[in-house]
Parts: C-alpha cells; sequence; structure tokens
C-alpha cells in the first residue's frame, strides 16, 4: 500500500507529471529536461528525487550529465497507457512540452553534424585502407542471419550504427561506450535512424557508460555481442574477451569484426590503436581460455588492411547430476541408505 501511495503522491505535481510524459518519448537528461520545462535545474532535480525514490524514474550518471529514463516501478505498465491517451497526450501542456522536445531532437542531430565533420577526414583515412565498411556489414549480417540475437551488447557503441544495423532483429539492445560523447552521439544518431528509416529503437535500447574490461552487467545478462572495430584498443584483448564470456549466456553468439595483424605503426602512434590487428591463432586462442568456442572465420580483403570477423559461441554446459561429484561407492551407500 505505501509504494502505491508513494507513486500516486510522486505524480501529483504537473512538473513530475509533464516529466514522465516526456521520459515515455525517450531518455532526456537534467539539463534537457530543464530547457523543455523552463525551470532550473536544481528544481528538476529536487522533482527527479522524488520520482526516483517512487521507482518512478531511474537516474544515470554519464560524464558530467546524467540521463533519466523510466524506472522499475511494475505499476508503470498501466500507468504507461494512461500517459499515452489521446486526452493525455493531446492536452494542451503536453502539445507546448512536445515541441520544445522537438527542439532538443534537433540540437541532438546538430551536435552529431559537428562531430562528423570534425572527424570525417580522420575516419576517411582509416576506412581509404581497407575494403568499403558497407562489404563488411553485408558479410556481418550473412554471418548473424539465422542467429537468435536475444538480448545484445553492443561494446563500444561508437555511433551506435550496429545498432542500425542488428538493432531489427534484436529484442532487447544494451549498447556500451567508455566515452559520453560517443553516447550522445549514439543518442543523435538513433533519433535520426527513427525519423528516416522508421525503426522503433529508441525505446528498446539501453544506453550506458562503461569499460569494456569491467562490463556493467551481471553474469549471463545477454544472448549475443558484437564488437565491431573496438578489439584493437584493448590493451588486453584476452582479458575484454573473459568478461564477455561472464555476461554471455550458454548457447549465445558473439562476433568480433576487427583488422587481421599488420604493421602500421601510425594506426598506434596516430589512432591510439593499442593492437596492430589480430591473428587467427591468437583469437582461437583467447576465445578457447574465456570458454568460447571459434565457430567460424571470414577474411575480407581488398586493401592495405585485410578485415577478418569470428563468430564464436559459448558452449551449454549440461545440467549434472546431483550426485556426479560423488564416488561411486558414496552413490552406493547413498542408495543402501535410503532402501
Amino acid at each position: 500500500m505505501d509504494d502505491i501511495l508513494n507513486i500516486f503522491r510522486a505524480l501529483a505535481d504537473p512538473t513530475r507529471l509533464r516529466i514522465m510524459l516526456l521520459l515515455q518519448k525517450m531518455e532526456l537528461a537534467v539539463g534537457e529536461l530543464a530547457q523543455i520545462l523552463n525551470q532550473s535545474q536544481p528544481r528538476i532535480s529536487r522533482h527527479i528525487r522524488i520520482l526516483d525514490e517512487a521507482g518512478l524514474a531511474e537516474r544515470r550518471k554519464e560524464g558530467s550529465w546524467v540521463f533519466l529514463k523510466p524506472g522499475p516501478a511494475s505499476e508503470l505498465e498501466i500507468l504507461g497507457r494512461l500517459f499515452r491517451s489521446e486526452k493525455v497526450a493531446k492536452s494542451e501542456q503536453a502539445m507546448q512540452d512536445q515541441a520544445q522536445l522537438s527542439l532538443v531532437r534537433k540540437a541532438r542531430a546538430e551536435m552529431a553534424e559537428r562531430y562528423f565533420a570534425a572527424h570525417a577526414e580522420e575516419w576517411d583515412a582509416i576506412r581509404s585502407l581497407h575494403l568499403p565498411e558497407a562489404e563488411v556489414e553485408r558479410a556481418m549480417l550473412a554471418l548473424l542471419r539465422d542467429a537468435p540475437l536475444g538480448r545484445m551488447l553492443d561494446i563500444g557503441t561508437g555511433t551506435g550504427r550496429m545498432i542500425e544495423l542488428f538493432g531489427a532483429a534484436a529484442q532487447a539492445i544494451i549498447a556500451i561506450d567508455n566515452s559520453p560523447e560517443m553516447l550522445r552521439l549514439a543518442r543523435a544518431k538513433l533519433l535520426e535512424s527513427e525519423a528516416v528509416n522508421g525503426l522503433n529503437l529508441i525505446q528498446k535500447t539501453e544506453l550506458k557508460q562503461g569499460d569494456f574490461n569491467r562490463l556493467p552487467l551481471a553474469n549471463g545478462a545477454v544472448d549475443s555481442v558484437i564488437l565491431h572495430q573496438v578489439l584493437h584498443y584493448a590493451q588486453h584483448p584476452e582479458a575484454v574477451l573473459v568478461e564477455v564470456s561472464r555476461v554471455l549466456k550458454s548457447a549465445g553468439i558473439v562476433l568480433i569484426a576487427d583488422f587481421a595483424a599488420h604493421d602500421r605503426e601510425d594506426l598506434r602512434t596516430e589512432h591510439a590503436h593499442a593492437r596492430l590487428g589480430f591473428s587467427d591463432d591468437s583469437m582461437k586462442h583467447w576465445l578457447a581460455a574465456s570458454k568460447l568456442e571459434l565457430v567460424q572465420t571470414r577474411t575480407l580483403d581488398g586493401g592495405e588492411l585485410t578485415v577478418k570477423i569470428w563468430v564464436a559461441r559459448k558452449p551449454v554446459i549440461p545440467n549434472l547430476h546431483p550426485d556426479a561429484d560423488r564416488l561411486p561407492s558414496q552413490t552406493e551407500d547413498l542408495k543402501r541408505a535410503s532402501a
């Protein structure tokens, strides 16, 4: 009863109700909410604390920003139907907030454009060393065409391209990056993809700041993992793969797309590549040490750098008989004792 009372108390304020309506649309930063609602950040933060305590909203720190999304309260499923009703969605205040939300979307898109313009030359220089990215993506899609992606983890999501590529086939997506700037960029790209392609990726995607050496997920939390041009940034790739195995369920799939071993030292000095590609032997050894089984390898030539795709699976561990760890004589003794 107290939980329900807390929920109704939390919603008994126009500002907090407006915040909940906005969070049904998309994840928002505290500063963005302050802009939409035309209120100070400290005041918005007080409202957020009340919603958080009631389980209606959930806060997540990302660099110097704090982002909000709908919270874990089970009652939100019922309330969501009310929030989405035409009477509420078409109210004058909701329409005004929606217009301000459009400005936030536009600001994110402009930020993405500026970022791409500033880094286009750098990225083009790397792309020119290997075959077109579209061919790599076609190969990745073909390899995972029949794989059940389920809850998918995209490590080092960057611009969110892997979310766009595989998102439609996944039930839910967790996208992790260590850079708050890249996560904000991914959000902007997802909004653009939804507008252009009609893909409903925002609602089923959770963007999280995190390090691939220590993934912020529980054991066996995901069904599939994508590492696209990410592993060469790892000082210890084998440790990253151990983490991947930890968060992956039995029978889960891992796809790694990266460069074959090469000698372009400028990628280390100018682009922070910790590893100059990987050999098949090294990858197979690391996967095996991580209790992952290599099932397929694809080589994509067509430039100075060769792109490799490795697909691995986490084996299914059979259920053991409760007496399997006992010696035969111990098991027989137990049977005789119970007779």
